[in-house]
């Protein structure tokens, strides 16, 4: 419970009908879980206003209303506020509500396109096996110390945020490590949150269904670095042309990683193979357990990010050689008839093209690079021509199938994909809506030697089709595929 006037500290406040006599009890944003002493606020989204569920919201208990624009009837027994801006409004009162938990704990947020996931999930793991109790708020999962819970958005909601921040301070954690997204900073999710460091992975071509250009896409990821403190890092990597761009307006210590050009924190691939790769650190060695120059990038950035919280770079490198890939990024098993399997949750062109650059860099004799993909539906249409082009480019076979078409027709998907492949690539595509028939096809393709792909969806459990989330996971049908062919 919170006083009105504790509640809307910081918040812009531009006009306010009525006055607080008593504790708000809860905050909501989506009507149907307003309750008695609930805090109503009224946003303008993508497909609904709240506005329009005001009376609603006030009939079920409401006792306030945060709003950007006033109704046109008071109900004497509420508090109506407002305000320019609702989303950033929430992100004020749900810090205050919970205490203003980012303040009592080090919170590092990591965006960029590619690696945000495995970035702050082994960093959450590094922390975690050094002894420091730590928390992660991720695509996949939320951690509070030992404790796992599913995740549904790759930034949640505000309140939802602080609530976990808020668990996670009971904890007792010390360090949490957060996915920052496009969307989540543009809907002023994490505006108000106190941020002791930010780290860059790269920047490439993604959500343009939801930015409209790559300009405002990576302007909207700036903003992330523009708003940490002075006592914040900001740690980019230098090799991404944007890098650079990122650090031009932050108020944070500049740090930079890189392993191309120069930097404060630079590394090198010594040795590779399917088990690791020997990573040269700052004139340390360090063998790892994870493959590609992207998790180079990933495990760079980890170094650098321990370095900037205070860890000694000896401990970071033993941890670092203790770490396992993220559940669905680059996650490999080989089958009894040696047959390299990699489930990837690459699902913009570029990182397709990394994991297939990967791949081709641990083939062997003449074993042949069969790939699964797809694009998802509802979402930025631009990149499937691209990633058609990438996979039938680099692959030696390539099964375009449906990969969570949502209110899409697969077909046209697919239509859009195969655009991308040029003639002298086509003999090597076959198009299989049904992804399970897809991925049985790629393994009865296979032979010993051979590498099968399947990527686009990762740790995802589910295909989504017209609304409707149904059970699907690309690791256990491979397995299982695989096992009944070997019989």
């Amino acid at each position: 419970m919170k006083s009105g006037n504790n509640i809307l500290e910081g918040v812009a406040v531009e006009a306010q009908q009525g006055s607080f006599v008593s504790a708000v009890q809860a905050i909501a944003f989506d009507s149907r879980e307003v309750q008695k002493g609930t805090l109503f606020v009224a946003q303008k989204g993508l497909l609904a206003d709240g506005h329009r569920y005001i009376d609603t919201a006030i009939a079920k208990g409401a006792m306030a209303i945060v709003c950007e624009e006033f109704p046109q009837v008071f109900q004497p027994q509420v508090v109506y506020v407002k305000v320019a801006d609702s989303n950033l409004a929430l992100a004020a009162m749900a810090s205050n509500f919970y205490d203003n938990p980012s303040k009592k704990l080090t919170l590092v947020g990591v965006t960029g396109t590619n690696g945000k996931t495995t970035v702050a999930t082994l960093l959450y793991e590094l922390f975690q096996k050094a002894g420091r109790i730590s928390g992660l708020l991720s695509t996949v999962k939320i951690c509070i110390a030992d404790a796992a819970f599913k995740a549904t958005h790759t930034t949640p909601d505000s309140l939802s945020i602080n609530k976990y921040l808020s668990e996670m301070v009971a904890a007792g954690v010390s360090h949490c490590f957060m996915e920052v997204s496009s969307h989540g900073i543009h809907q002023k999710r994490t505006a108000v949150l106190d941020f002791d460091g930010g780290v860059f992975t790269n920047l490439s071509h993604d959500h343009l269904d939801y930015h409209k250009s790559f300009l405002e896409y990576r302007d909207v990821k700036k903003r992330f670095f523009d708003n940490l403190p002075k006592a914040a890092f900001a740690l980019v990597n230098t090799d991404d042309k944007n890098g650079a761009v990122f650090l031009q307006n932050t108020k944070a210590k500049k740090v930079t990683y890189a392993l191309k050009t120069m930097a404060d924190f630079r590394a090198k691939i010594v040795e590779r193979n399917v088990s690791g790769m020997l990573l040269a650190l700052e004139g340390k060695e360090v063998w790892v357990r994870l493959i590609g120059d992207f998790n180079a990038y990933n495990l760079l950035s980890i170094y650098a990010t321990a370095n900037m919280l205070g860890m000694e770079s000896q401990e970071v490198l033993r941890l670092m050689s203790e770490l396992n890939s993220v559940d669905g990024r680059f996650d490999y098993t080989i089958s009894k008839e040696n047959i390299l399997t990699i489930i990837d949750y690459a699902h913009t062109p570029d990182a397709l093209k990394n994991v297939l650059q990967t791949i081709e860099g641990l083939r062997t004799g003449g074993g042949k690079i069969i790939t699964v993909m797809g694009c998802g539906g509802d979402r930025d249409q631009d990149k499937r021509a691209k990633m058609g082009h990438i996979a039938s480019f680099l692959s030696d076979h390539v099964i375009f199938t449906s990969d969570n078409p949502r209110f899409e027709d697969p077909q046209v998907i697919l239509d859009q994909i195969e655009a991308g492949v040029l003639p002298e690539n086509s003999k090597k595509t076959l198009a299989i809506s049904d992804r399970k028939q897809a991925i049985k096809a790629a393994c009865k393709l296979a032979k010993s030697g051979d590498i099968l792909l399947v990527a686009g969806k990762g740790h995802e459990s589910y295909q989504e089709i017209e609304g409707v989330r149904i059970p699907f996971d690309d690791k256990k049908i491979t397995r299982l595929v695989l096992e009944a062919l070997e019989k």
